[in-house]
């Protein structure tokens, strides 16, 4: 082979490797045309798909407001943090850090990371205060993100817990009103897409696909100042006399819109941790038998009849009655009294013969139209019916006892419903919790003897009344007290419920309270001595409050004496 032989060879090479490094610069340019240019939206799509992310937006539950505007239920935005397990895992020396942000023990994270590994999302903790996540966003750790949600708080805590209820971890209603009216409440969380980096954090909003809706609020007829009254004073009582609950329940006889409810014992919703045995609203749920507040509608069904008035002699001598083998039986022996004075005294053996002359249809019918043995439709969740058993079913010795208020199983917001009835000339309300809901009255009794039976519960707290402890001074009081046994499974035992029940001012009747002291301890037990004190305390205050004017004016009269000749300052 000769020398130029030799040259052309090496330059052969070259030429086909430049003509090889053409063909592949071609071919990748070419590719990347078609990449760029022609299959460009398919790939947008392919990126998008790993980057792109619909994720939900949060929105705002409604407020529960009192019926002056004051929040008793809000919402306030708040962050979770949630974490990648896999990325975690991966960087092992972030997760001490983390834990103790958030005040939880490392291995524990590192355990529940590892068993949830194949998982993308994994809530740590919820609803964390500020400073937590303002550390927890400070450390920049791989794999943990935060997340803006709301968390309800209630401002007055147990004051109100057995009407407003609470929420779950997710915001959804659980007790009382934020269950009843969950869905108004609620509102709908919206739905944005966005782009997230590999470390899961956005960096750019593409568009919103559904705008948040917040929830609407919910305005209740509960007067916050009184229901810190009542409150108050039931928890004082409760605790004074060692008893193991009570209710009260505070009505605006005009328009029976509920003022204030409460209830011992009860629990504070801000907390997560609270005994479940007091999560119920006693005041609507608990029935028990109302013992001697079921006599002024005994005495009704007989004024109704026509047989009596109230004036009509009845002998209770010689303080007990006997029937079919059970003795019925008087504090002590009140001989010849009226209608009234049975009333006055409280006598159970007054009631049962005035009782025994009715036909059980008529006092049942009595019974029924004012609400007992039926829900109230207030609305709350949970509420009880009571029991009031057909007249077709009751034993002479049943329809005794009826009168006086055993054989019968009422709420307390029905005895609340059932007074405000006999105090608005015999209109009946339902009992309402929102405002603005339509509550239109029902005539359950002739108006005469409405008044009538009124005017015999303002004896009560008069000088010879059961329930001077009742009274509240410068106004005018009707009501009636109650002591029942409370049942056992071997009968009657010596516990009792301590109630009273009475409406102010007597001459135009604008409140209604109902007191419930469920086994109260020690020597004082009766419905006097335990509930009156209550009553008049609760009264005294949503009289001043709501800025009633009195109506005793011979006690304003002597009031007005006392200052002038100086022996009251």
């Amino acid at each position: 082979m000769n020398r130029e032989q030799k040259n052309i060879a090496p330059v052969s090479r070259l030429y086909a490797f430049l003509l090889l490094f053409l063909l592949c610069s071609v071919a990748l340019v070419a590719r990347a045309v078609n990449l760029q240019v022609m299959d460009s939206e398919f790939l947008q799509e392919q990126g998008e798909a790993r980057f792109l992310r619909e994720v939900k937006v949060p929105t705002r539950r409604g407020n529960i407001l009192d019926r002056n505007g004051e929040p008793l239920a809000v919402s306030t935005p708040v962050d979770s943090v949630w974490v990648n397990p896999r990325e975690l895992l991966q960087a092992p020396e972030d997760i001490i850090p983390l834990a103790a942000a958030i005040g939880v023990d490392a291995e524990e994270v590192e355990r529940r990371l590892t068993q949830r590994s194949s998982r993308e999302f994994v809530w740590l903790s919820r609803r964390l205060h500020p400073d937590v996540a303002a550390k927890i966003e400070s450390l920049n750790l791989h794999g943990v993100f935060l997340q803006k949600e709301y968390r309800r708080f209630y401002p007055a805590g147990e004051v109100t817990s057995h009407v407003i209820g609470f929420t779950n971890i997710d915001d959804v209603g659980q007790e009382g009103l934020e269950l009843a009216y969950n869905d108004w409440l609620q509102g709908k969380p919206g739905l944005k897409r966005v782009i997230r980096d590999r470390l899961g954090r956005t960096v750019e909003n593409v568009e919103m696909l559904r705008q948040a809706v917040p929830g609407q609020d919910l305005s209740l007829t509960i007067d916050r100042r009184l229901q810190y009254l009542a409150y108050r004073e039931l928890k004082r009582t409760v605790l004074k006399h060692g008893a193991r609950s009570g209710s009260v329940v505070l009505l605006d006889i005009d328009s029976g819109e509920v003022l204030a409810m409460v209830n011992q014992p009860s629990y504070n919703p801000n907390q997560p941790d609270f005994d479940s045995g007091g999560l119920r609203n006693r005041a609507v749920t608990d029935v028990f038998e109302p013992g001697s507040m079921m006599k002024p509608f005994a005495i009704a069904a007989a004024l109704e009849s026509g047989k009596f008035t109230p004036t009509t002699p009845v002998d209770t001598t010689p303080g007990w009655i006997r029937i079919s083998g059970y003795t019925i039986k008087d504090h002590r022996n009140y001989g010849p009294i009226d209608v009234t004075r049975i009333i006055t005294k409280s006598s159970n053996v007054g009631v049962t013969k005035v009782a025994l002359q009715l036909e059980p249809e008529q006092m049942w019918s009595t019974y029924d139209r004012f609400g007992f043995g039926d829900v109230t439709g207030s609305g709350f969740p949970g509420e009880s019916a009571g029991v009031l058993r057909n007249y077709r079913r009751w034993r002479k010795v049943e329809q005794a006892t009826l009168a006086y208020g055993y054989g019968i199983s009422v709420t307390t917001l029905q005895l609340a419903e059932a007074f405000a009835a006999l105090a608005d000339d015999g209109r009946l309300r339902r009992p309402s919790l929102i405002q603005g809901a339509t509550n239109p009255a029902i005539s359950v009794l002739n108006p005469r003897i409405a008044r009538q039976v009124a005017a015999m519960l303002e004896t009560v707290t008069g000088p010879e009344g059961t329930g001077k402890a009742a009274r509240v001074e410068n106004y005018r009081v009707s009501g009636k007290t109650g002591t029942s046994r409370k049942a056992s499974a071997s009968g009657y035992a010596s516990r009792y419920i301590a109630s009273f029940a009475g409406f102010a001012p007597s001459s135009d009747p604008r409140l209604v309270c109902i007191v419930m002291i469920n086994d109260p301890t020690g020597s004082q037990f009766y419905g006097g001595q335990v509930a009156a004190p209550l009553f008049s305390a609760v009264m005294s205050g949503a009289l001043r409050l709501m800025n009633i004017p009195p109506d005793n004016y011979a006690g304003l009269l002597a009031h007005a004496s006392r200052k002038s000749d100086g022996s009251e300052p």
